[in-house]
């Protein structure tokens, strides 16, 4: 069974706690706090794996959480990080938030995408060890790791899309050109997923060529197969529109055509003004007069008419040879940027998640969300820490601060920063 869509939840690992230890050895006086840090938690990675065509295996699975650091030792032994957790699916797949539809990454090549942060280990209590604090008796928990919902989409990378009504000779067309073997027979929707072949002009030179079944009238508002495999024409660089000018099946050829294109203009404005060329198929079933009218009207629209007979493979030379050198004048396959998320937004949403707990003297903050906002701080930039200062402000943190009786000079710790409370 062939499956597009899937929504799956992930979830990178913990980070593991910091130790309290305090160093033992014989004729050593006074060790020292000696706590190693905890291990980073294992990140959440997607890889292209080109023997996938299908998102089915999500469909059975739904959740894949990724394994804890472990904790910190004694005589500052660092826990071990946990490994990255590993998902593999079909090259073009689609990550977006669920709840908002955010674009989160466009997997088309095979580089490594990492979706969710393992958390970072907390700090042991040798790392709070100072002049004035010899004897830190705290440690920090390690951070947790990222949720996130996600909604998959697999949208296929090819360079050229057949379109056209059922029984048109598609999958013939694209048995006969390339190395695809899809079935074929004399009915309507033989073809319930989408076909790639691969056509072979010489040596090193191809492209992929996909047959994209289910459109019929209305498929542009979901008739029929629809939705389910427009969204596969949305990458192609050009269409190959196959029509049956011979109307065998009591259809006139250039009410087919202007149906077709109507539908891909309601699924998405841009893909009506793709790049077209136009294949008349059954040319031994229809008179010349037909042929002739047909090729007139296509022509009349700008677009190049090339009558056939796939079935006998009678023309389609000349169609590969006229697609492969339009090919060459037209952009690479569309790579989709993805959307940042805003770092206001992100505050906004969890302004409430924070705590502010004493130790030591220490006011330390513990605030899961606002990791992605430090890293994009520069300590040693100006505007950066004042932008810095405005979200403890806006997300309600300094108050939290305040009402834990924290006083001018005061030491406050989050995470990996500390730095001197200024009220």
């Amino acid at each position: 069974m062939f499956v597009d869509t899937a929504k799956i939840l992930i979830r990178s690992g913990d980070g593991g706690n910091g130790a309290v230890s305090f160093h033992r050895e014989k004729y050593v006086a006074a060790g020292g706090p000696d706590g190693g840090d905890g291990g980073r938690g294992g990140d959440i990675v997607f890889l292209v794996d080109d023997n996938l065509s299908t998102l089915a295996d999500f469909r059975y699975k739904r959740k894949y959480i990724a394994q804890s650091g472990a904790k910190g030792g004694a005589a500052r032994s660092t826990g071990k990080s946990a490994p990255a957790l590993e998902i593999r699916v079909p090259r073009g797949t689609l990550l977006k938030a669920a709840n908002t539809g955010r674009l989160i990454a466009d997997l088309s090549d095979d580089a490594p995408f990492i979706a969710a942060k393992g958390g970072r280990g907390g700090w042991g209590n040798a790392h709070f060890a100072t002049a004035t604090r010899q004897c830190p008796r705290f440690a920090k928990s390690g951070a947790p790791g990222e949720e996130l919902e996600l909604q998959m989409e697999l949208k296929l990378l090819a360079d050229v899309g057949l379109i056209g009504y059922p029984n048109v000779g598609k999958s013939t067309l694209i048995s006969v050109v390339s190395e695809a073997k899809p079935k074929i027979a004399n009915y309507h929707f033989t073809t319930l997923s989408p076909v790639l072949g691969v056509v072979r002009m010489g040596e090193g030179s191809s492209f992929v060529m996909a047959d994209i079944p289910g459109l019929i009238e209305g498929a542009g508002e979901g008739v029929g197969l629809g939705h389910d495999f427009l969204r596969h024409v949305d990458r192609c660089r050009l269409l190959l529109h196959v029509v049956d000018v011979s109307g065998s099946e009591g259809r006139d050829p250039v009410e087919d055509f202007e149906t077709i294109n109507r539908e891909l203009e309601t699924f998405h404005p841009g893909l009506s003004k793709r790049p077209q060329i136009v294949a008349g198929n059954k040319c031994d079933m229809a008179s010349e007069e037909q042929i002739a009218r047909f090729r007139e009207y296509v022509e009349s629209k700008g677009l190049r008419f090339f009558p056939t007979m796939a079935a006998i493979a009678e023309g389609t030379k000349e169609l590969v040879n006229a697609v492969a050198a339009r090919l060459q004048t037209l952009p690479p396959i569309e790579r989709y940027e993805p959307e940042p998320v805003p770092v206001e937004e992100l505050i906004q949403q969890n302004t409430r998640r924070f705590t502010v707990t004493k130790q030591d003297g220490i006011y330390m903050v513990d605030a899961p969300w606002l990791l992605k906002v430090m890293e994009t701080i520069d300590p040693n930039d100006y505007e950066s820490l004042q932008y810095f200062q405005r979200v403890l402000q806006k997300s309600g943190i300094i108050d939290g601060l305040r009402e834990q009786g924290c006083q001018e000079g005061d030491t406050v710790s989050i995470y990996d920063m500390e730095f001197d409370f200024v009220n």
